[in-house]
């Protein structure tokens, strides 16, 4: 999120919990950044849109239904890819695992890709999902810019 905060204007943190699991100083610096938006208690329902995004709908922890309009998804979950939501277009692999063409965040529908855990079966870690949350933030920059 910190690292998207400083190439969007806009950035909405959906976190399932009421609470942060960050190390205190990750969590203010988080809280802190003014285009980050935390939404607490929060669960993706349908991401939206035909050729690319353009919404979000969310379940709050009451069951309420909210859309946001977004241009883009970036998934960071736990240590089982909570990855059910994306099977109908995402090509995942017999555990829940996102696809990745190898060496690249690139998944199966051009303009989407995956990092962290959700594709990473293998190392699981903060430091390497950080690095693939990296290396998806460059590519999708890379490619929006060939969009124009």
């Amino acid at each position: 999120a910190l690292y998207l905060a400083g190439l969007c204007r806009k950035v909405y943190m959906i976190v399932r919990k009421n609470y942060l699991r960050a190390s205190k100083v990750m969590q203010q610096r988080v809280l802190s950044t003014p285009n980050i938006e935390v939404l607490f208690g929060h669960v993706t329902k349908e991401i939206v849109g035909d050729q690319t995004v353009n919404g979000v709908i969310l379940t709050d922890d009451k069951g309420q239904e909210k859309r946001i309009n977004i241009q883009g998804f970036f998934v960071a979950i736990g240590h089982t890819p909570n990855s059910e939501i994306f099977k109908p277009w995402i090509e995942t692999d017999e555990t829940g695992y996102i696809v990745t063409r190898p060496g690249s965040t690139k998944t199966n529908i051009e303009g989407v890709f995956a990092c962290g855990d959700v594709q990473d079966k293998i190392f699981r870690q903060a430091v390497t999902a950080a690095g693939s949350g990296c290396m998806a933030a460059i590519e999708a920059e890379r490619w929006l810019a060939e969009q124009k």
